[in-house]
Order: structure tokens, then sequence, then C-alpha cells
């Protein structure tokens, strides 16, 4: 059974992905990218955790997510994103997301981001810790608070009641 709601999660990822690629592969001397509304590929996030601190104590809590996630940066500030990880009670989760980022204090460098998207990987015995995850899949809103300098960034991931997670990557 659980087969199913992965194959499910992955076709879910395919047809978003196909949904945007006419963002991600038009050609830059397409006649479309003069009206592209911003939507044109200005970078690449890679990024993993690097701490993870639980609100409040469980001992079937996993402070370690191995966290792998790449985004794909559009000039509009848009992004979409994928993130493979542990979960909190440390089973294989992934998390297909779209989100925004705003530039804090008229800075270059610090930012606000919020993303949003499906959420998959919490089985039992735990499948009643997040909301909304009858299916096995469950929606997600991530905000986080960012600082980026040059090709290097971090951000501080809120994980709702849950967690606040460290993370670090690159931008290329």
């Amino acid at each position: 059974m659980p087969l199913k709601f992965r194959a499910l999660f992955k076709i879910l990822v395919s047809c978003f992905l196909l949904s945007a690629s006419p963002w991600l592969w038009a050609d830059e001397d397409s006649p479309a990218n003069d009206t592209d509304g911003g939507w044109k590929i200005s970078g690449w996030n890679i990024q993993t955790s690097l701490y993870t601190k639980h609100w409040s104590y469980d001992e079937d809590h996993n402070d370690n997510q191995y966290l792998i996630g790449p985004e794909i940066v559009f000039a509009n500030d848009y992004l979409v994103g994928f993130a493979y990880f542990r979960n909190s009670f440390d089973q294989p989760s992934e998390f297909l997301y779209i989100g925004k980022t705003w530039r804090l204090f008229h800075s270059e460098h610090f930012y606000f981001k919020l993303v949003g998207g499906l959420l998959y990987g919490y089985k039992e015995p735990y499948e009643d810790k997040i909301p909304l995850n009858g299916l096995g899949i469950a929606p997600a809103i991530i905000p986080s608070f960012g600082f980026r300098y040059k090709h290097l960034m971090m951000e501080a991931q809120i994980a709702g009641t849950a967690a606040l997670t460290i993370t670090a990557g690159l931008r290329f």
C-alpha cells in the first residue's frame, strides 16, 4: 500500500515539473522571453540541514534531517524546490514546493522566504503528527529567514509548532 502513495507523489512531482517546463526550458532568444513576466531562471540553490531543534522533547525525535534540497530561482523572486530529508521520526520524506522571497531591511543580504507545497513521508505510527495527512500527502507551509552573501546562503526554517531547522547552501 505505501508504494501506491509514493507512486502518486512521484506522479504529482512529474506533473508539477512538466507544468513549469515553459519557464524552465525556454530558450533565452525566444520571443516569449520578451514578455516572460520575470519567469526567467536567475539561479539555482542547493542546501542542506545543519541543525534542528524541536520545540518540545520527544524521545522519538530525530534532530538530524540529512536534508538535501535543490531550488530553481526566477528573476521575479519566485522559486520552485524539492527537498529530500529524514523527518522528525527518522522516516524518509519529500517536500515539493513553490514559494517567494522578499528582501528585508532594504538589504541585498537578508530576506524572508515563504514556501508551500506537498509533504510526503509521515507514515505509521506517526501519520497523525502532521495535519491533513489523510492520504499520506499533506500540505505544508514553511516560513524562513535567510542571509545570502555572494554564493553562500543560510536560512532558519520554521517547521510550524514542531521545530526550527538551520540550513546552509550555495547559489549558482
